[in-house]
């Protein structure tokens, strides 16, 4: 009598609306302005949220808990959505014109990064309330978050790079002058020390190292197009925090086809790998063994696959048109593609290279997994 009791109370006690988010992803619809909920343990897809507006170049980033994303649309909406009830909680429209976001390290604070009119917004995470507004006068772009409830920014039109911290309440700016000519992107390694910005209109990129009180302007990889045309550059490429693979950075060109290897601490050269075409991503597998690299239009129905040990090109294939982006599962041995014009998303081993699955999409694009959800910078 005493055991049926027992699991009578057990029975009773257990938290009858838990669910595990752990194995759960959104991938964005851009022609449709949704999202599609997927399982990444079972290879399928559960549901689609609609009415997010402009999901052209949009991204998202994830509550602590797994359960919530805001998504950052292209046409200035923030929206917050319930993974589990497949819903829309709120959404606003911030600005004319938003590149992207970042989530605080302790999941409060959501920031947006704009085009127009500028600048960067800093939203309560529970109401989407707006608590900060930072002006630039500039469009910004590589806006990442940093231990310490700060964000890291930069400025295409003066570049600069400036650092908010919001630990205080009230934002508190460092700026830093001297970047180089319009940087385009940006990533922060996973500790949060290293900033490194791709630059559109100078030949090396320029790293800062954030644990120093005053962080200076580094050139790296200087002059590493010299003597060579420059390529028409038909897509701006990647940078993200994924593009350390073992003691390596590895740096899609601008306008060029190769990836540049760059030791992650003394940022210096190591070496570089020609490429099929010009490089978008170029994203290191989780346990850094393997970079595999898209390529822009008319070279993006093309996967390159290199070995981060020798930097050669072990594996190439063509899943299909239009391959905008990739992501891993958390520990490496699957990786998604989204293959915008067939409408598929295809999942690849990442061992035999052997295709597992098909999914059903709507022009896909950005595919992100829940475990973003505690990583810096991503």
């Amino acid at each position: 009598m005493k055991q049926l009791i027992l699991a009578v109370t057990l029975a009773l006690a257990a938290p009858a609306t838990a669910q595990p988010t752990g194995d759960l992803g959104l991938i964005v619809e851009r022609a449709s302005g949704s999202l599609l909920v997927v399982d990444q343990s079972d290879r399928a897809a559960l549901g689609r949220i609609e009415g997010l507006g402009d999901l052209s170049h949009a991204s998202l980033v994830y509550s602590p808990d797994e359960r919530f994303a805001y998504v950052f649309g292209r046409d200035g909406g923030l929206t917050k959505v319930d993974i589990l009830e497949q819903a829309v909680v709120n959404r606003v429209m911030q600005a004319g014109n938003s590149i992207g976001g970042a989530i605080s390290d302790d999941g409060r604070l959501v920031a947006v990064s704009n085009y127009e009119p500028g600048g960067v917004r800093i939203f309560d995470a529970d109401t989407l309330d707006m608590v900060a507004d930072i002006p630039t006068g500039s469009k910004t772009i590589g806006l990442v978050d940093i231990p310490g409830r700060r964000f890291v920014f930069t400025l295409w039109d003066e570049g600069e790079t400036w650092i908010a911290d919001l630990s205080g309440g009230t934002p508190e700016i460092t700026r830093i002058e001297g970047i180089g000519d319009r940087p385009y992107d940006a990533l922060v390694t996973a500790d949060g020390r290293t900033y490194i910005a791709g630059l559109f209109g100078a030949d090396h990129l320029t790293a800062l190292d954030l644990w120093q009180d005053a962080p200076q302007p580094r050139p790296i990889l200087p002059g590493y197009a010299a003597g060579r045309e420059d390529l028409p550059v038909y897509k701006m490429p990647h940078l993200e925090g994924w593009a350390l693979a073992g003691q390596d950075f590895v740096l899609p060109a601008v306008g060029q086809h190769e990836v540049l290897w760059v030791d992650a601490r003394s940022l210096e050269e190591t070496g570089r790998t020609a490429t099929h075409g010009q490089p978008v991503f170029a994203m290191a597998r989780p346990d850094g063994r393997q970079v595999w690299v898209n390529f822009a239009h008319p070279d993006n129905d093309t996967i390159q696959v290199i070995d981060s040990v020798t930097k050669q090109v072990v594996h190439q294939f063509a899943p299909g048109p239009g391959v905008l982006h990739m992501e891993f599962t958390p520990r490496g041995h699957e990786v998604w593609l989204s293959v915008r014009d067939a409408g598929k998303v295809m999942v690849y081993d990442t061992q035999s290279f052997e295709k597992l699955r098909e999914i059903d999409a709507e022009s896909p694009s950005g595919i992100f997994f829940t475990a973003r959800a505690h990583r810096t910078g991503l």
